[in-house]
């Protein structure tokens, strides 16, 4: 009691029923010494390219620009996000004191326009950066948290972040957690759930709400609660013409496949069109029409017979392209077999 007087004095003029015990006395004693001082001399200094180079954020945010065309404003904020977290680690090593900034986050945007694979990328340089323990993604919707059944929400919801603990946990659609309309709806028991984990545990889970803009802002209008709560509003629009090209040309690299000119000619001719029609989803759409492309370059192969080069195996040709229904009628394609999961890595 001797070390610290004047804590001891003021926890003495506190009522005895709501005094904490002596080992809280002593916890709360032994953190005011260690609290961060700044020992270190104003003319300190820390490298920055040898922190780049410890933590590796830079390699994870070239990577990023690798992977998705576009999105400039997006990758400019996630830069900078990157560099807060880095300049904060930087001022804790001079001493400085740092407050641990909220990071949840808002992702907002038509499907397939890079916010799961931007989620991904973000929970590594958390993880990177000493943020999160683990830096995994936990990616869910409302059918994951929402029960269908009195005492079964809590149980779903309570699981789900136990999973993502020490990571990211992305909902996708989070508006559909919240059901106005229905007045029986369980998603206010999983919102409040999150509302207090968001808020208590933010500096082991950081939470980001991914869907439509419009949909997402009446969202944070009727949950003002999330509102407050999120520090970043990230917005990914839908890719121009020929960013869905260079999409499609990154795609088919990876696969080992090639356009030919004539191709090339085809399928911005199917874009321009596809792009116009009801639930095109931007990345997405150019995986599932590159799928098709390949299917019937396969089965022209296979009608073909005999023998067939490593070049053919690689080219789509025009009529692989010219053959989608998209060009003899009013109708995406993908309408009658689109992605099951609202989830896309693009």
């Amino acid at each position: 009691m001797e070390n610290n007087p004047l804590l001891r004095d003021a926890i003495h003029r506190v009522p005895p029923s709501q005094r904490p015990d002596d080992n809280s006395v002593d916890v709360l004693e032994g953190a005011i010494h260690r609290a961060p001082t700044s020992e270190e001399p104003d003319d300190a200094s820390i490298d920055v390219g040898a922190m780049l180079q410890e933590f590796q954020v830079m390699e994870v945010i070239e990577k990023l620009d690798q992977e998705l065309v576009g999105l400039k404003s997006v990758k400019t904020r996630i830069r900078e996000i990157a560099a807060l977290l880095l300049v904060d680690r930087m001022r804790s090593g001079v001493g400085l004191t740092t407050r641990p900034p909220t990071l949840h986050m808002s992702f907002t945007g038509p499907p397939g326009t890079g916010k799961t694979t931007v989620a991904m990328r973000m929970a590594t340089i958390l993880h990177r950066l000493g943020y999160v323990r683990k830096g995994h993604l936990v990616a869910v919707t409302r059918d994951d948290l929402v029960g269908q059944y009195i005492g079964h929400t809590a149980p779903k919801t309570k699981e789900v972040l136990k999973r993502a603990m020490g990571g990211v946990l992305f909902i996708d659609e989070a508006y559909y957690l919240y059901r106005q309309e229905n007045e029986r709806d369980y998603g206010q028991e999983a919102i409040e759930i999150l509302l207090q984990v968001m808020e208590n545990q933010r500096e082991d889970l950081v939470v980001i709400l991914a869907g439509y803009k419009d949909r997402m802002e009446t969202f944070f209008q009727s949950n003002p609660g999330f509102g407050s709560r999120i520090a970043h509003h990230l917005d990914f629009p839908d890719y121009s013409l020929d960013e869905l090209l260079a999409i499609a040309q990154l795609m088919l690299g990876e696969y080992m496949y090639r356009l030919s000119p004539e191709a090339l000619q085809a399928f911005r001719a199917y874009l321009k069109k596809r792009m116009h029609m009801p639930r095109f989803a931007n990345a997405r759409s150019v995986r599932n029409a590159i799928d098709r492309a390949r299917l019937r370059q396969a089965n022209r192969l296979f009608d073909k017979g005999g023998r067939i080069s490593k070049l053919d195996l690689m080219t789509i040709e025009a009529e692989d392209i010219l053959a989608s229904r998209v060009f003899s009628e009013e109708m995406p394609e993908d309408d009658h077999q689109r992605d099951a999961s609202p989830i896309s890595p693009l």
